[in-house]
């Protein structure tokens, strides 16, 4: 009779490594399975997820349009009226957006031309270095929320050397702009420390860092060394750590651009190319195999953290030497959650942030002009980034939507 190999019993199967942390243990995780399937979707699906969100955006232009709603009392006796107010409405609403985003075919010069395209740019320069930045947060395996504090952090140390120091110009920018990457990776260095000793989770912390960031500018404005009379503002950074514009001075887009390409290529190649890189992706998505494979797991938490707060960091520091010139308590804006908006749009790729950003500023700059010329609600551009990201974080509901297969070689449960 031959002889059949018993499996193993279950006390010999392997065991987790219990000193592991629980929130670093495999890809089991809740967060790890969202981050990939925000990860399936292709660029085909970001296109209809953004065609999605203008259709919802146009209904909603209808719907608080005051020629479409009284055309609307009398559409069965006209319909006529009903459906050129409606394609006006939308139109109108839309080209507005294309001209105060990309390029003003109205204009009568060659600078009002360009200008939109320009301002987009400008716009977009911090985003795409902020969510560069939480990008590489995100390829490892954990949440940056704490983009906000890390870009103020960063904008607050490079103004306060722009404006106290006196150096020759280029040596100044330099320091002030490595002063905003060391400013924002020591703040985000705090939260991957805590994340790496004791097992604090980086969502909690790094929220709770974005107060103490906010609260610490706010008193900074306050004290004589940075408030300049009665008003809660810096004083300008000098001229010499300003960085240079690069169309003159008929535009705003500066070389903080030029900034934002070079941080792309950079995250590029660490994700990629590098070792380092390799051990991020490697913790991201198993931490338990990779701590066997001899990676340290808590000391590249503390890295991770600090590569993701140094790029933020920098994106502060271009907003105050590049667009703002002086610090107020409303220096960041909302670039810091913005900026998580870009990375998911992105889909953490820097390639996709690039174009992601640009979107994302396009829209903003666009909205302002649409809400101008047409006085459609600026809400309404709000509600189409949103539901671009809404859309994009969900793959599966649009390719329910537009009846598409699931990409190859994922697994039913993830990609249904």
């Amino acid at each position: 009779m031959s002889e059949t190999t018993a499996p193993p019993p279950e006390s010999q199967a392997p065991v987790p490594d219990k000193n592991l942390p629980e929130h670093t243990a495999g890809t089991g995780s809740r967060a790890s399975q969202v981050l990939r399937e925000v990860a399936t979707g292709g660029f085909g699906v970001t296109v209809l997820a953004f065609v999605l969100a203008l259709v919802v955006g146009a209904i909603l232009i209808l719907l608080v349009d005051p020629d479409v709603q009284e055309a609307a009392g009398y559409i069965f006796a006209r319909p006529s009226d009903f459906f050129g107010a409606a394609w006006s409405a939308v139109s109108d609403a839309y080209s507005a957006m294309f001209r105060g985003a990309v390029v003003n075919y109205q204009a009568t010069d060659a600078a009002g031309f360009f200008r939109p395209i320009t301002e987009t740019m400008t716009l977009a320069t911090p985003l795409i270095i902020a969510a560069l930045g939480v990008a590489v947060a995100f390829r490892a395996g954990l949440f940056n929320i704490g983009a906000q504090g890390q870009v103020i952090m960063g904008a607050t140390l490079a103004g306060f050397l722009g404006f106290t120091w006196n150096l020759p110009a280029g040596i100044h920018l330099l320091f002030c702009l490595l002063g905003g990457i060391i400013a924002g990776g020591i703040w985000a260095g705090i939260a991957g420390f805590l994340k790496a000793r004791t097992g604090a989770h980086e969502v909690i912390v790094t929220i709770m860092l974005n107060y103490i960031a906010l609260y610490l500018l706010q008193y900074l404005l306050t004290t004589s060394a940075f408030a300049t009379g009665n008003q809660p503002k810096s004083p300008s950074v000098a001229s010499s750590a300003q960085l240079p514009l690069l169309l003159g001075d008929g535009f705003r887009l500066n070389a903080g651009f030029l900034l934002a390409i070079a941080a792309a290529v950079f995250v590029w190649w660490l994700m990629t190319r590098s070792t380092i890189g390799f051990q991020f992706r490697a913790v991201g998505s198993n931490a338990h195999a990779a701590r066997t494979a001899g990676m340290n797991v808590t000391t590249t938490f503390i890295l991770v953290m600090v590569v993701s707060g140094a790029l933020a960091g920098l994106a502060g520091a271009t907003q105050v030497l590049g667009t703002e010139k002086f610090l107020t308590d409303g220096i960041a804006g909302s670039l810091g959650f913005d900026a998580i908006t870009v990375a998911l749009l992105g889909r953490s790729k820097p390639m996709g942030i690039f174009f992601a950003g640009l979107l994302y500023g396009g829209l903003n700059v666009g909205g302002r002009v649409m809400e101008v010329s047409t006085g459609t609600p600026i809400d309404i551009v709000l509600v189409i980034q949103s539901l671009v990201v809404l859309f994009i974080a969900a793959p599966p509901l649009v390719r329910a939507i537009f009846h598409l297969p699931a990409p190859r070689g994922l697994s039913k449960g993830v990609a249904a």
